[in-house]
């Protein structure tokens, strides 16, 4: 599936509940794509959110403390698209992976997640250090999903600047 494909179908993704994984490395366009769909889906009136995986994590551990995390973690369940940025780039421990694991949960089926990554799935459970819960993690997220594969050079590095003459 083209990207192009996904922007014209952003209402047919959130009436579906429908998730969208994009795996590559860095500098691959990921985040780019991912708050691109956020803004097609607001302009369309859709209620949808990016947030990168540490807010998440801190919006979880915190939402029993403050009330101004609590009024945030509770705009993500009623969101329509909930796209997360960098999930399982750094590791994650087990009390936070399991709140993660409750949103998750939470969610299936009733919003789009839109997941960026650089780590194939198979590596979640490494960086989780917990099988059980990535397997139950991915089998939510893949239920319905489409995975998309970037891959080239980065673009910042491919435009790199230097204030050094060569």
């Amino acid at each position: 599936m083209l990207v192009s494909e996904i922007f014209n179908s952003t209402s047919l993704l959130v009436e579906q509940s429908y998730n969208l994984i994009l795996i590559g490395p860095s500098g691959t366009g990921k985040t780019f794509i991912a708050a691109g769909l956020v803004y097609e889906a607001v302009q369309q009136g859709y209620k949808a959110y990016m947030v990168t995986m540490e807010d998440v994590i801190n919006t979880i551990k915190m939402k029993t403390l403050m009330p101004s995390a609590m009024a945030a973690y509770n705009r993500l369940l009623k969101a329509d698209i909930v796209a997360i940025d960098d999930i399982m780039l750094f590791p994650v421990k087990k009390e936070d992976a399991a709140g993660f694991f409750n949103l998750i949960n939470t969610l299936h089926e009733k919003a789009s997640l839109i997941i960026t990554t650089n780590k194939a799935p198979t590596e979640w459970a490494k960086t989780l250090d917990d099988e059980v819960l990535a397997s139950a993690i991915l089998d939510r997220l893949l239920y319905h999903c489409e995975v998309i594969k970037l891959s080239g050079q980065s673009y910042r590095m491919g435009n790199r600047k230097t204030i050094f003459e060569d």
